[in-house]
């Protein structure tokens, strides 16, 4: 993979020759969501012209590089709340190749789904109406003793993820699983799901968070899809944002696998909470200005949020509340979730210091999504390029050595 520099330098020619990078349904430089609400404005300054030129044209040439073909979907990258660089690629039906993406075609955002749960929980907790140190067990009776709401959270509760124990349980997978059902094969198979002791360390469970989803709907008396509606998605004007279940079967863009084939409906396909969220680029970059804004959380949620809480094991990788991050020598943070279910894969990307934001979507196993993340190093040093790494979902988000150098100074 060509080196960050390089597309810096791409960059720089563009501006310099004076050219601008447009892309199907690229936004023009002077426009912002036009329904995002009248309190959600731009966070920073207005870019310039150069620097829109600097950044769109930069973004352009690194996914240019990384997709020379296969990808079907979407891809945003946003500066100050500003879209810089858009791209819509491919169909709904894949295989087929009808019904072209656009900025209105829902993905499945699989694990970003997570952040939505994580703050819905946060919310309940600003609000008083739960305290994240209170174990499960208050608010879903015959729960394993000891774990807390905040071992949920941050993924150190010792539970093993459903996708595996129940695809070997005994399950009639003829029968969709719900979350209730999850909750109560968990209380009457404590042994065969308690994996460790909670708090002792970290391990990615998608059971965490189906099961925070029945604790926001104990907790707020309203369905999870109701509760993420009313708080976030109608405030917002997510009008493309909605939470999955069997009667949006028909309207819900199918996932598809290497091959072409899509992926039937299976009966882990309904619990929510962990997954099942399905949104676009343009709904997601809401989601982050508001979570920027300060409209919808205090600064100090938010610090619990992006604070880590696995230290067991030295490394740059770690899990705050419904986030993952990555802890930069320098003292940088990097912000972001990815998704993986079927063949939906996912990135959201969160540059906190710079403003910056890359979201990418796509539904046919298109594992260069995660290489994504190495773009981060055009708004700033996350070090990205100098190194492989993986994702902890458990496939590589790219690899190969990229630039981490510093390129020309950046347009004021």
């Amino acid at each position: 993979m060509k080196t960050i520099l390089s597309y810096i330098l791409a960059a720089s020619f563009f501006v310099c020759c004076g050219q601008r990078s447009h892309q199907p349904g690229a936004l023009k430089h002077d426009s912002t969501l036009a329904n995002i609400p009248d309190s959600l404005t731009l966070v920073g300054k207005p870019l310039s012209k150069d620097a829109f030129h600097y950044y769109s044209a930069a973004s352009r040439h690194f996914f240019d590089s990384v997709f020379s073909r296969g990808f079907n979907g979407t891809i945003l990258v946003a500066k100050n709340g500003e879209i810089i660089y858009e791209r819509y690629s491919g169909f709904k039906d894949f295989r087929h190749r009808k019904d072209s993406i656009n900025e209105h075609t829902p993905f499945h955002l699989a694990s970003i789904s997570k952040t939505f749960t994580a703050m819905a929980v946060l919310k309940l907790w600003e609000e008083g109406k739960l305290d994240i140190h209170d174990q499960v067990s208050k608010y879903l009776a015959g729960f394993p003793e000891g774990v807390t709401i905040k071992n949920l959270l941050s993924q150190r509760s010792g539970l093993s993820n459903y996708v595996h124990f129940m695809d070997q349980a005994g399950w009639d997978k003829r029968k969709f699983l719900t979350n209730a059902d999850l909750l109560q094969y968990i209380i009457n198979h404590k042994p065969l799901v308690v994996r460790a002791l909670p708090g002792r360390h970290f391990e990615y469970s998608n059971t965490n968070y189906a099961m925070l989803a029945l604790i926001v709907e104990k907790v707020s008396g309203e369905t999870y899809p109701e509760f993420l509606q009313k708080n976030f998605f109608i405030p917002l004007k997510m009008e493309d944002t909605y939470v999955f279940n069997l009667s949006d079967t028909e309207r819900s863009m199918k996932s598809y696998k290497r091959t072409g084939h899509p992926y039937p409906l299976e009966f882990l396909d309904v619990v929510y909470g962990d997954k099942n969220i399905y949104s676009t680029a343009h709904d997601l970059l809401k989601w982050d200005l508001a979570l920027r804004s300060g409209l919808l959380f205090k600064q100090v949620t938010l610090d619990s949020a992006y604070s880590p809480y696995s230290f067991e094991k030295p490394g740059k990788r770690n899990y705050g509340l419904g986030w993952r991050m990555l802890l930069i020598p320098n003292g940088k943070k990097l912000i972001y979730h990815n998704g993986w279910w079927h063949g939906n894969r996912t990135v959201f990307v969160r540059c906190i210091d710079e403003q910056a934001t890359i979201i990418l979507l796509c539904n046919n196993d298109n594992t260069r999504v995660y290489a994504s993340k190495k773009l981060a190093d055009l708004f700033g040093n996350y070090q990205q390029g100098k190194e492989k790494y993986e994702d902890l979902e458990s496939d590589p988000e790219g690899s190969g050595s990229g630039g981490g150098e510093p390129g020309p100074a950046k347009p004021k």
